[in-house]
């Protein structure tokens, strides 16, 4: 699957072409058919990101199925990617908020745990956040494949934070994002 993914040129897809190739992947997927947007490797996913228009990354943004598998993966592959040494003794709790979603007050919210060396990530793990960063899928999506500056992000207001202000500062420290080929 992955080696499928690679040779995919979306540069050359609109973005309606774009989101129309996820949708057959993720609805292959549904059906068994064993090609499955989650079972790309996650450098796979950072490439497409990578290689992607924002228009593309958006198309992903707004639609309701494809915004929610992205999600989805980067919060369920977290986990996988958190380096311990870097975080140290951080014990933290992260909100997350994502506009224009399908959540009953207009956002999708997912929660980040760190404690004890171990980051838990889901959609709502019932925990109060220390920290809570409100962004747009499309950037957060940029932001969690290593396609986009951090720090620029929150020198230009994309990141908006409640909270502890460290925290969110630090966060992309604790893990190695695969850097997209």
């Amino acid at each position: 699957m992955d080696d499928f993914a690679r040779e995919i040129d979306v540069r050359a897809l609109t973005a309606g072409q774009f989101v129309r190739l996820l949708e057959t992947l993720h609805m292959l997927g549904a059906t068994g058919a064993g090609i499955e947007l989650g079972k790309l490797s996650t450098e796979v996913l950072a490439d497409i990101v990578r290689n992607a228009s924002k228009e593309q990354i958006r198309g992903i943004a707004e639609h309701p199925e494809l915004r929610q598998v992205f999600l989805d993966e980067i919060f369920r592959r977290m986990s996988d990617h958190f380096v311990p040494e870097k975080a140290g003794p951080v014990n933290v709790v992260i909100g997350w908020r994502f506009p224009e979603g399908a959540g009953e007050d207009g956002y999708d919210r997912f929660q980040t745990v760190i404690e004890e060396g171990t980051c838990v990530s889901s959609a709502d793990l019932g925990r109060s956040p220390d920290t809570t960063i409100t962004v747009a899928a499309e950037d957060f999506i940029q932001l969690a494949t290593g396609n986009a500056a951090v720090a620029t992000m929150f020198v230009t207001g994309k990141v908006k934070v409640k909270g502890e202000y460290a925290p969110a500062v630090r966060f992309s420290n604790y893990f190695d994002i695969p850097k997209p080929g």
